[in-house]
């Protein structure tokens, strides 16, 4: 799986996701401070942010996982990006719960209380979710996308 991922800073858990997502055999498609080679990508957590979310968007990458250090503001950030579902999860059970009601297609976390045996139980719970096929949770999704075009 094509996975873009961003973050404002390399701290906390921003370099073991990247080493995580590879071990996982996913491609990595690096934003912001993961991405210090190149001169055009700014590190601030709305940019980094945003160019991950339009990498999901625009086809690119098939998920994004987004990070600053509450993960509050990469999360509105990738939000801001139509087709972009983020979702700030601090533990699996809300990775779970994201991906199956929600139909979440940008994980954001917080670099200040993800450690990394937390990190690995959230990436777990995301990876092996599925969105659910029920109407009711279909429906609440598509009515996001309506809203999002209001």
């Amino acid at each position: 799986m094509r996975i873009s991922v961003s973050s404002d800073m390399a701290a906390g858990v921003a370099d073991a996701l990247v080493a995580d997502l590879r071990r996982r055999g996913h491609h990595v498609l690096a934003h912001g401070a993961l991405n210090p080679g190149d001169g055009d990508d700014r590190d601030d957590w709305a940019w980094a942010s945003e160019a991950a979310a339009r990498d999901v968007a625009e086809g690119r990458a098939d998920q994004a996982v987004v990070c600053c250090w509450t993960g509050t503001g990469a999360s509105i950030a990738a939000n801001k990006v139509p087709g972009v579902r983020a979702a700030l999860c601090a533990d699996a059970y809300t990775a779970t719960g994201a991906r199956r009601w929600n139909d979440a297609n940008a994980l954001a976390l917080s670099l200040r209380v993800v450690s990394e045996p937390l990190l690995a139980e959230i990436l777990d719970a995301w990876f092996e979710g599925r969105p659910s096929e029920e109407a009711d949770d279909r429906a609440n999704v598509a009515h996001v996308d309506t809203i999002a075009r209001s």
